[in-house]
């Protein structure tokens, strides 16, 4: 049978608007200095996002400074050599994998490991084609560990 979960179409949308709010109280100069405070703490992109929108106020960054956090961070030089959402995918595997050496006969978080693995597999290839990795990038557990535990 052909049953799928019905995607709902019901969501909210941002206003189409060129330039920041006018109930916005931060220049712009004040925006770039709150996401490069906030990136040198260690915060990561999407918690720039949030951290600005629910203690300042700043709905989205864009129309203010120009550009998305990422963009902005990557000129400052403050982003990460890994996209956001690959180093989260591979922390989930790391902490998987923890818990599998202590539990292994836990066979759902085996198969939850393959599936964490595969989808960090199919992202890194597609970061490879988009070249924000380099080329000889692999995933390797051993490694992958060690930059979660460098990064926390």
């Amino acid at each position: 049978m052909n049953k799928r979960r019905a995607n709902g179409s019901s969501h909210s949308t941002r206003p189409v608007r060129t330039g920041s709010p006018k109930w916005v109280r931060f220049s712009r100069e004040e925006v770039e200095m709150l996401i490069e405070e906030l990136a040198k703490k260690g915060y990561t992109p999407s918690m720039i996002g949030i951290v600005l929108r629910d203690q300042y106020g700043i709905p989205l960054a864009k129309p203010i400074i120009g550009k998305k956090v990422n963009q902005f961070l990557k000129d400052k030089g403050l982003a990460s050599q890994i996209p956001e959402d690959l180093f989260n995918l591979i922390r989930r595997a790391v902490n998987v994998r923890r818990h599998l050496n202590e539990y292994p006969g836990d066979k759902t978080a085996k198969k939850g490991l393959e599936e964490i693995e595969s989808k960090i597999r199919r992202l890194s290839r597609y970061y490879k084609r988009v070249e924000k990795l380099p080329q000889d990038w692999t995933y390797d557990p051993a490694k992958a560990e060690l930059l979660v535990s460098a990064s926390s």
